[in-house]
């Protein structure tokens, strides 16, 4: 089934080049059938990027889903035009009254900073309160997976020596979780951050089961039952080249190109292709994630949180 997105949203063109049904407005209507209703917070710089990677994953499911693209409610975005967040985001503050089958929380370039000293911080805290009532099922990703954990269970996150940068072999710990099922026990998975949670700091008794996790860069999924919500430290929607990018920016920034993502490019060369060993998994993840949340969320939302 297609994903329902804005008609002239810049990853519509992008999804249909590549093969991906994308459902216009009018054709939505006249399908009887309540579409599941995603939101998606974006709190990344660059924003067309993340709309497109996620939306590409979210409309290669069996089931219509209608995605929402939402921002934070008071800050401005410096990466992306004002004119594309007026067009196609709505502030959290007008959303608030509103419910959603899915709710995926995006990740942030603030991972060095306190919590407490992110500019939106407080915002960000009501939404995952928010997310209780209002939500049936929430993906958090990255550094939105960090600041989840510490929200509902207290755990700092770790800053590391040096960016855990590229494509690591994880462990699939649970296979008979509805999340992993599909997923080898061993698959490649992206990595791109400046901080971590470790698994001593997990406490017991609050129902956290890691289903996946990597000898090199440590905890990747996260299942939070209590507060139905998902959550991935690392980047399964990341495209072939994204790493390539975050390396060549880095490069520029530092002066000496000292975070080379680490068995991505063949033979260490920079100027190489490297092969997306992960795509298949992130479909799986992410088609697993909505299947499970198309399973047992209510047919009429008002019902959700009830």
């Amino acid at each position: 089934m297609p994903i329902r997105i804005a008609d002239n949203l810049p990853a519509r063109r992008t999804l249909e080049a590549e093969g991906v049904i994308v459902m216009s407005e009018t054709e939505a209507a006249r399908q009887d059938i309540r579409p599941m209703r995603i939101a998606l917070l974006n709190l990344m710089p660059d924003k067309i990027t993340t709309e497109t990677q996620i939306a590409r994953l979210l409309g290669a499911t069996p089931l219509q889903v209608e995605l929402e693209l939402v921002r934070i409610s008071d800050h401005v975005s410096k990466n992306t035009s004002a004119g594309h967040i007026s067009s196609f985001y709505r502030p959290w503050e007008d959303v608030r009254a509103e419910k959603y089958d899915g709710l995926i929380v995006t990740g942030a370039p603030v991972e060095t900073i306190p919590y407490a000293e992110v500019s939106y911080w407080d915002e960000l805290a009501r939404i995952f309160d928010w997310s209780q009532t209002n939500v049936h099922r929430t993906l958090s990703v990255c550094w939105g997976a960090m600041a989840a954990l510490h929200h509902f269970h207290g755990i700092d996150k770790h800053p590391l020596p040096t960016k855990a940068s590229g494509v690591f072999r994880h462990i699939n710990h649970a296979p008979a979780s509805p999340f992993m099922r599909g997923l080898p026990d061993v698959f490649d998975v992206p990595v791109s951050r400046w901080s971590e949670v470790r698994r001593e700091d997990l406490p017991e008794g609050r129902g956290l089961s890691v289903l996946a996790d990597s000898a090199e860069t440590g905890l990747c999924l996260i299942d939070d039952p209590a507060h139905n919500t998902l959550h991935m430290f690392n980047h399964l929607e990341y495209d072939t080249l994204t790493l390539a990018g975050e390396y060549a920016r880095d490069a520029n920034e530092n002066g000496e190109g000292r975070y080379l993502p680490r068995h991505y490019f063949p033979g260490d060369d920079p100027q190489a292709m490297p092969a997306n060993t992960w795509r298949g998994h992130g479909h799986l993840l992410f088609g697993n994630w909505v299947n499970e949340t198309y399973q047992t969320t209510p047919y009429d939302l008002a019902d959700i949180g009830k």
